[in-house]
């Protein structure tokens, strides 16, 4: 029976390509965070305040649940 070692073992620091995808995803991630923001943002502000008070939320909420990573 063969086995095949997938692992691999990094010496010294991160190559160049290495720190360059990880500076490209964090930026990719960033964008995706802050637009996800900016449609949350969008979506509670375009509802009335009747609206808003249902799902006990103010106005002044409003940039406080879009800018949060915390999913309710």
């Amino acid at each position: 029976m063969a086995t095949f070692d997938t692992s691999r073992t990094t010496y010294g620091s991160a190559s160049v390509a290495s720190r360059f995808f990880t500076m490209i995803s964090a930026t990719v991630a960033s964008v995706i965070a802050w637009n996800d923001a900016r449609v949350t943002r969008n979506a509670l502000a375009a509802l009335t305040d009747r609206e808003l008070e249902d799902i006990g939320l103010s106005r002044s909420d409003i940039d406080a649940v879009a800018d949060s990573n915390i999913i309710r």
